[in-house]
């Protein structure tokens, strides 16, 4: 791919983020596509990532804003920073209660794209930083 296709499919993934269409953000990963969660593990797969997201989208309700992209030459791998615009729906286990608490949250994301696909995302952002804000 190259690093205008693989700057467009980026883009593609934070605008079906950001509309809510899991279907086309899930359409936008390869089918063993490798997941490592913030403060967490590896999961692995289409299926598990869906999972984290119905999960997620349970939990919280979120826009990213001021999302600036960078890919490397060859277009096999980039990066994101971007601010997360939250709302904080109800209690995840293990975090503070949710009683609709707004955050703002900086944040970045690594990717690497194989087969015109995202094949691994590492998302990261400061968890203490959050609960800071939502009062934990």
């Amino acid at each position: 791919m190259s690093k205008q296709q693989s700057t467009q499919l980026i883009r593609d993934y934070y605008q079906a983020f950001n509309n809510g269409d899991m279907e086309a953000f899930l359409s936008l990963l390869s089918d063993e596509v490798a997941h490592d969660i913030n403060q967490g593990g590896r999961e692995t797969g289409k299926a598990a990532f869906a999972d984290f997201m119905a999960r997620m989208n349970r939990h919280y309700r979120e826009q990213l804003t001021d999302i600036q992209i960078l890919v490397s030459e060859d277009g096999s791998r980039a990066a994101a920073e971007f601010v997360v615009l939250g709302e904080y729906l109800n209690t995840d286990q293990g975090l503070p209660e949710a009683r609709g608490q707004r955050y703002r949250l900086p944040a970045g994301a690594f990717f690497e794209i194989r087969d015109n696909r995202v094949a691994r995302i590492s998302n990261y952002y400061n968890l203490n930083d959050w609960i800071a804000q939502v009062g934990g």
